[in-house]
């Protein structure tokens, strides 16, 4: 299976500026081929084919006046964005027709100079990691690497990055063997909230960190000082660059709280069941600052990749399933309730039920059914597809376009 590792780098002042001089080849490469293909669906023409595409972009383009400069970069920079189109378009595609779950991704877009984020993507013929501990990058020269950890095998790709911090990162896509973790007898079922973080169905409850709202006073008088600065200025640059490393600080907090997290919870079951939330829709209402300061997804991501990682069954529950509406002791649906509803008494057995608990021993329950249906991936499953669904999450940050009675269930004792 195919895993990233993520190192920061850091490049002297000559090759900051070869990978500036990288990172708008690579964006005028990907927006010359975007409008191609744009003024070929206007005219009615077919769909410009890749090996065409690169011919006329890159090749016949360094031929040219306006386009000669892109023979200062590396050309498997340029091929690999060109490839990062075909990726966007790929997916635009498999999306209209039905063959991509998921929510509905938009049709390639151009990319921006003002883009704070900037990367390129190399193969093997573009780089190589020296003798000495450096990334040699083609046409840039010999990278300084903070090896945190050491690299489990030969990396396939690397993709520079550079934020809008001012920080550079190399992440390496490697070939590693699944990490099989013994068997333990436990499962459990989350339920994710706002209040709390997590609700486990054992009981358990996680208390939501809330790292930007901590950061929030700060932030505010940073933006404050911003807008004094003049416009252009030296000073507002720096405070913007001061701004930027504060939101990157709130994001590797709460990055590294998810990572220690998901790991514990993989490590203590067999199973983990989870509700899927509409983290989209809800960003988009009056909790939205705490919604995106919880980052649900980017748990439930973690969760499923180390699942598939480590030999461990993990099954995603439908946000239509009512979870917070049954009871858990009985089956009773009791109907909707408002948020501040956190305690209910259930109308058939009379049992007391707190509403997260409840909610997290009903996500468990139905994991279950759904594995005993095979209505999920088992563990057989996840480990033959180990390597399409650990390479899908290798290229997740690689350049691109987006867009009857109180008697128990499922022989669980009653809490």
């Amino acid at each position: 299976m195919q895993s990233r590792y993520n190192y920061r780098v850091y490049p002297n002042p000559a090759q900051r500026a070869a990978l500036a001089k990288a990172f708008g080849c690579a964006r005028v490469v990907f927006n010359d081929g975007l409008r191609v293909r744009q003024e070929a669906h206007a005219a009615g023409l077919p769909y410009v084919k890749d090996a065409e595409l690169q011919k006329q972009v890159i090749t016949a383009a360094k031929r040219t006046e306006g386009r000669a400069w892109l023979g200062e970069v590396s050309s498997v920079i340029l091929v690999q964005s060109l490839r990062d189109l075909h990726t966007a378009y790929r997916n635009f595609f498999s999306s209209l027709t039905g063959k991509r779950r998921g929510p509905k991704v938009a049709a390639p877009r151009f990319k921006s100079k003002r883009d704070r984020r900037q990367s390129i993507r190399l193969t093997a013929n573009g780089f190589s990691l020296r003798g000495n501990g450096r990334l040699y990058v083609a046409k840039v020269g010999e990278l300084r690497v903070r090896w945190s950890r050491p690299l489990p095998a030969p990396p396939t790709s690397v993709t520079v990055t550079s934020d809008a911090a001012e920080r550079y990162w190399a992440s390496f896509v490697v070939e590693v063997d699944p990490e099989i973790l013994p068997e333990v007898g436990a499962d459990t079922g989350i339920d994710l909230g706002l209040g709390h973080f997590a609700v486990l169905s054992d009981g358990s409850k996680i208390d939501n960190p809330r790292f930007f709202r901590g950061a929030e006073k700060k932030l505010k008088r940073m933006w404050k000082s911003l807008s004094r600065k003049a416009k252009g200025g030296r000073n507002r640059a720096k405070m913007r660059k001061r701004i930027a490393r504060q939101h990157a600080r709130v994001t590797n907090q709460r990055r590294d709280w998810h990572h220690k997290l998901s790991t514990r919870i993989i490590r203590e079951n067999q199973a983990v069941y989870v509700e899927t939330l509409p983290a989209g829709g809800m960003g988009r209402t009056w909790l939205a600052k705490s919604v995106y300061d919880a980052g649900w997804a980017t748990f439930i991501s973690m969760l499923e990749y180390k699942a598939a990682k480590h030999g461990r069954t993990f099954v995603k529950v439908d946000r239509t399933f009512p979870s917070s509406q049954l009871c858990s002791v009985c089956g009773h649906r009791d109907g909707p309730k408002p948020l501040h509803v956190r305690e209910w008494t259930c109308r058939r057995c009379g049992f007391v039920h707190d509403r997260d608990h409840n909610a997290g021993r009903n996500i468990l329950f139905e994991g279950r059914r759904i594995v005993a249906a095979g209505q999920a991936e088992t563990q057989n499953a996840l480990q033959s597809a180990s390597k399409t669904r650990a390479k899908a999450v290798a290229q997740r940050v690689e350049a691109g376009s987006r867009r009857e009675g109180p008697t128990t269930r499922a022989g669980v004792p009653a809490p």
